[in-house]
């Protein structure tokens, strides 16, 4: 979404590409909602994710 919100502008591509980058160092890394094979709820999934983002 962020790729076609920014309409081309270098900010939103990279932030784009740091929820992509996020998100896939999660799936792999864990934590993992249950239907995933994990124990961890949304919140948690979603706090990884940020602070994925953040680091």
């Amino acid at each position: 979404m962020l790729d076609h919100l920014g309409n081309n502008d270098p900010v939103y591509a990279q932030a784009s590409a740091a929820v992509i980058s996020a998100i896939e160092t999660v799936l792999s890394e864990g934590p993992r909602t249950r239907d995933m094979g994990g124990t961890a709820n949304t919140v948690d999934v979603g706090r990884a994710i940020a602070d994925c983002i953040s680091a």
